[in-house]
Order: structure tokens, then sequence, then C-alpha cells
């Protein structure tokens, strides 16, 4: 039988009972469909498949096994390295994202398509959230099972430590469910090993009481960096773990806080998020208040704008990588401020400087993610819409990386980053933690099915 009707036989079979959709490149859905966060990202499946439960999730992926195709899995196609498409088969979680709160449990049930917009609108209502990432429209399941680093860590723990259970179909259509007394070899390598072992189709997280946030965006010109950079590593040593938050530069946005000589240029951005009332957040802000800011937003706001503040729109090319610092010294602070220049730097990229330390660095041995002992992050998180920007923007970040390499830990938050390298991915876990983790994708992945990730290779 040739190949092309065997496909379509197979597609056809796929096709019954299918609740969703199922899309190949003539349908007029697919163009709109297609596209993923990164615009430096233009791949072209063969088929779509947006299930509406597990078992259909199941289907997709023996349809893909059955056919040879690449598979990728698509939350809320995020992945700066693309990994949320291929040239085969795409299952795209979307229609999964339901959001189910427990307020007296204090826990929510989140679907694995779900975007951190649809769970901080949830948890809201409850006066209840947790750590979510800094962008509203990232996918949870990728950002939690990849470890979580977000503005409330500090307070709250990264959002896999507050992972209480995961539901997973495993690459022979098997549903898994995973907790710290199920499974929980595979529980261990949900934090932090990513899409390795399965398709999350929800996740049940721990929920804080958060009755308040304060956020303050404090601005000044470029050529104060070096200044309020040292003030605010100072700041951040000192400050109590209701403290996150994160040292940018940034273009000055067409806001009524943004003074008139910073619209539209490179700007020196000091983001405090404080898990309390202003009130109480303005006499621990007071060392950063007093640094002469040009410009000011500072209110009490509910958790999920302040997660929506920073939002990009699609259609960007992306580049972004990271270091981890042991220690953020005067000579540090000088060359990554030397670096935020908007004279290399593409607009409009930001130059991210994290603050790790309080929750983050509780337990760090606890599971497979190294990179959180280290007190700092430093982020290069390039977005541009020329195509001729590319090298230069790949080049910034990786100066910036080596500028930071005598005070850098080896290990890195693989979220942050891109295709790197082998030597890259094992950083993520550290060399024991990896070993493990291959043992376990070999338990649950041994064909290595879902390799278009941070692939962790099976264990032989």
């Amino acid at each position: 039988m040739p190949s092309r009707m065997l496909h379509d036989s197979a597609l056809n079979d796929l096709r019954k009972g299918f609740t969703g959709e199922i899309l190949t490149p003539d349908d007029p859905a697919y163009e709109e469909t297609r596209p993923v966060f990164n615009a430096m990202i233009d791949r072209f499946p063969a088929v779509i498949t947006l299930p509406r439960n597990e078992a259909e999730v199941a289907r997709a992926i023996e349809y893909g096994r059955l056919e040879g195709l690449q598979i990728a899995v698509r939350g809320g196609g995020h992945s700066v390295a693309g990994n949320s498409i291929s040239d085969g088969l795409v299952v795209d979680l979307r229609h999964l994202n339901s959001v189910t709160v427990d307020p007296g449990a204090r826990t929510v049930r989140v679907g694995g398509g779900a975007t951190i917009a649809d769970l901080d609108r949830a948890t809201q209502p409850y006066a209840l959230a947790t750590t979510g990432g800094r962008v509203s429209t990232t996918g949870v399941g990728g950002f939690v099972l990849g470890g979580g680093s977000g503005w409330l860590e500090r307070a709250f723990g990264l959002a896999c430590d507050n992972l209480l259970a995961v539901e997973l179909v495993t690459a022979h259509g098997d549903l898994v469910r995973a907790t710290g007394h199920n499974n929980s070899e595979l529980f261990w390598a949900l934090h932090g090993g990513g899409g390795n072992f399965g398709v999350a189709t929800s996740l049940t997280l721990r929920l804080h009481p958060l009755p308040a946030l304060t956020t303050a965006l404090l601005m000044w010109p470029p050529d104060a960096g070096p200044e309020v950079a040292r003030a605010y590593r100072d700041f951040i040593d000192a400050a109590p773990d209701q403290v996150g938050g994160g040292l940018i530069y940034l273009m000055g946005g067409e806001e009524p806080f943004v003074p008139e000589d910073l619209v539209g240029k490179l700007a020196c951005v000091a983001l405090i998020t404080y898990t309390g009332q202003e009130a109480q957040a303005r006499d621990v802000m007071a060392p950063m208040l007093g640094l002469g800011h040009t410009g000011e937003l500072l209110a009490q706001m509910p958790y999920a704008q302040v997660q929506s503040m920073l939002d990009d729109p699609p259609g960007y090319r992306n580049y972004w990588s990271a270091e981890h610092l042991d220690t953020f010294p005067d000579e540090a602070v000088d060359l990554f401020c030397a670096r935020a220049d908007d004279m290399v730097m593409p607009s409009p990229s930001q130059h991210v400087l994290f603050p790790q330390g309080g929750a983050v660095g509780r337990d760090a041995d606890l599971y497979p993610l190294p990179w959180r002992s280290a007190a700092w992050t430093v982020h290069p998180f390039g977005l541009w819409s020329d195509p001729a920007d590319d090298a230069r923007a790949k080049e910034w970040a990786r100066d910036l990386r080596n500028d930071m390499k005598p005070w850098a830990s080896g290990a890195v938050y693989l979220n942050f980053i891109g295709q790197e390298g082998r030597d890259r991915v094992v950083a993520g876990f550290g060399p024991e933690n990896y070993r493990r983790l291959a043992a376990v994708k070999a338990e649950y992945d041994p064909d290595n099915v879902f390799r278009l990730n941070h692939n962790i290779h099976p264990a032989a």
C-alpha cells in the first residue's frame, strides 16, 4: 500500500469520534493555529491535533507513533527553542484549559493547556495564589514542570515546590497519576524534567493566602544604573522573603508614570513586589524609594494584573539565555550595566537581573534543580523584529553570559534558555540528577518519543 494511502487511512481513523479539531495544511484554521510565540520558529506540521480529553491525547500520540511523526506538545507555545511545534504532529492542549479552585483545601487543579492568566484569574477571587510565570500568556504546564520561577518565588517557593499531583499521558497512551506517594520517582522527575516523560493533562497546585500584593515600578535614566544596581543588590540582601521582583533595563512605554524623556528610550527599572499592604511595603522599600527615581508606579494591585505588566505581544523574534550567580560584586554590577546599551541590545529586549534566595534556596537538593541555590539570575531576554538583527541579538546574550562567568554557579534554569547544547541540559539538572532522570525516562518513554524538549536521553 502506498505510504500516502496509509497516511490517509490512519488520519481518517483518528478523526472518527475525535471531538477536538484535527488540522492539516489545507484546513482554514491551520494558519491561525500554527504560530508560536517566538517568530524565529516557522514550522509547518503535517497534522495539528487539538484534543478535548485525555483519551484524545492518547489517540493523537498513537497516531503520531504509527506514522513515524516527530511529536511536539503545545501548552502555551512559549518555548523559546520552538519545542511547541514540529514539522510532524502537534498535540495542542489549548482546549484542556479548565481551572478548578478548592478554596477550603487551598488547592487548584489546572488543565495542561491553561495559561498563567487562566490560573491567576481563577484564584484571585479567593485571595489565593501560587507562584506563576512573569508573562501571563505562558502555559502553566511547561512552566511548572520546568521548575517555575516567578515574582512570588521568594515568598511561596518555585511553582514546582507547590506541585501536589500530575496526571500524565505516557508515550504508550497510559494515563498515570504522580504524587509524592504514588509514582513518586516520576513525581520527583516532574520537578524540573519538563515534558520528557509524557503529556501533562492536569496539574494540582498548592495555593497560598494573598490578601494584598503591593508592586512598585521605579524608573531611572540608564546612566544611573550602576548606582541603582548596587543599591538594589544591598536592598535584596537585607529584604524579607515577602519581597520579590527584578532589576530590568527596558524601553519606556507610553504610560502616565513614565517620564517623557524615557518614553521609547532605554530605562533602568526596579520592579519590587511585596506580599502585603502598601503601608508596610513602603517601609520595606524605603532604601529604594530614596534613590531619586524619575518615574514611579507604586500601588496595591491584583496579582493577575502584575503578572501581565511585562507581557510582550507575539510576533517578535526571541533569543533568551541565563547565568546564575553565587555572588554579585561591584565588578559584576559594572559589567552587567555596561551591556545595557541600546546600541548593542536589540529593541525591545529586556536586560534582567532576578534575585533568588528566600524560599527558592530552601531544600535546594530536594529536586533536580541545582540552579536554585544561586543568589542571583542574569537573564538576557532578546526581542526584536528584523531578521538582520539575529546575529547581534545572540551575540549580546552570549557576551553577557561570558561577562558573568567568574561568578556563575554553572547550573541553569532550562525554561530560560533555548537550544544551547547537551552540556547545558546536563547543567540544568546536575550530573547525578541527570542519571536518575534518565532512568525515569527509560521507564516511561524508552523510545524517546517526547524528545522535542531539553531532552533527557533514556538510560540504556
